[in-house]
């Protein structure tokens, strides 16, 4: 790669910023898999919410771990492992992001395919 240098500023060809691209596209369409802990509030005790990662983001969800209160008198805690696509991983928690649920990603799993 050639990288040529101006004052505080670096300048690649269009054949090497094509390349990056390349290799970004591929990571996001090579499957991956990673860990989170999600909190769901009772209030969305009758949506569909880890279905909806299945149906709507393609992805394939493991329930590890489930705490749930009897009669949804209290939130729900799942430690899920979810496989798929790096774009449709980042659809997914954006997805839970917009119904503003408590998300904890296992950042030492996000880039190990080996678990």
């Amino acid at each position: 790669m050639t990288v040529r240098k101006h004052s505080n500023f670096s300048e690649q060809s269009a054949d090497e910023t094509n390349r990056g691209e390349s290799v970004t596209l591929i990571e996001e369409h090579r499957r991956t898999q990673t860990r989170i802990r999600l909190r769901i509030p009772r209030t969305y005790y009758k949506e569909p919410v880890i279905s909806r990662l299945i149906s709507q983001h393609e992805l394939t969800v493991n329930i590890a771990a489930a705490l749930l209160g009897p009669n949804a008198r209290d939130d729900g805690w799942f430690d899920l492992e979810l496989e798929g696509t790096g774009e449709q991983i980042r659809s997914a928690l954006l997805y839970l992001n917009e119904l503003d649920l408590e998300i904890w990603q296992d950042d030492a799993n996000a880039e190990d395919d080996g678990w």
